[in-house]
């Protein structure tokens, strides 16, 4: 939802450093996430732009953005009407602190910061952007420092949270062990 936010105002031409101008502008955004054929789908004002949301104009804009505190009231507000009926799974630097502090599983994911940007730069790439790795690095570093230093809904593991290094993991072994996580907690 961020990352649809930041196109938002990337689009209008508004400065990410003006918060009275972002929060203006996201007042009337419509952004929602849609399960289409088995797959999440993010939609700004009614357009898929799911394959929009990785590039690199957004990833350096993104942490100016997220850290207003009434752009980050405004999304966990949307967030947490997305989770009312229950039954969802949610992704995010603060679902686990702030957006569902009571949600029954909660997991803390973490990866080496080469693993983790080469993973971004895949991303980047399939969305027809070309930079290097060495900058992916950096802009990954930038943001995690920005979004932990952040007064509101920082970047932090919840108490609660289970941890799962991913460094060395493929997804679908990342889905096996929270499925298990979750079929445990079904269980009980």
């Amino acid at each position: 939802m961020y990352r649809a936010a930041t196109l938002e105002i990337l689009r209008k031409g508004v400065d990410p450093q003006d918060e009275t101008a972002v929060l203006k502008s996201l007042e009337n955004a419509d952004i929602s996430i849609k399960r289409v054929k088995g797959e999440q789908r993010t939609y700004l004002n009614g357009e898929d732009v799911s394959a929009l949301l990785r590039s690199s104009e957004i990833n350096r804009a993104i942490s100016a953005i997220a850290s207003y505190p009434k752009v980050r009231a405004m999304m966990v507000h949307r967030q947490q009407r997305l989770a009312e009926a229950g039954g969802v799974i949610m992704d995010g630097r603060d679902i686990g602190t702030v957006v569902l502090p009571d949600a029954e599983l909660k997991v803390f994911m973490k990866a080496d910061l080469t693993e983790r940007a080469e993973r971004r730069l895949k991303e980047i790439r399939e969305a027809g952007d070309d930079v290097d790795l060495q900058t992916v690095i950096n802009d990954i570093k930038r943001r995690d420092e920005l979004d932990a230093a952040r007064s509101a809904g920082p970047l932090k593991k919840a108490d609660d949270a289970r941890e799962l290094d991913t460094s060395s993991l493929t997804i679908e072994q990342q889905v096996e062990q929270i499925a298990r996580w979750a079929e445990a907690l079904m269980e009980d």
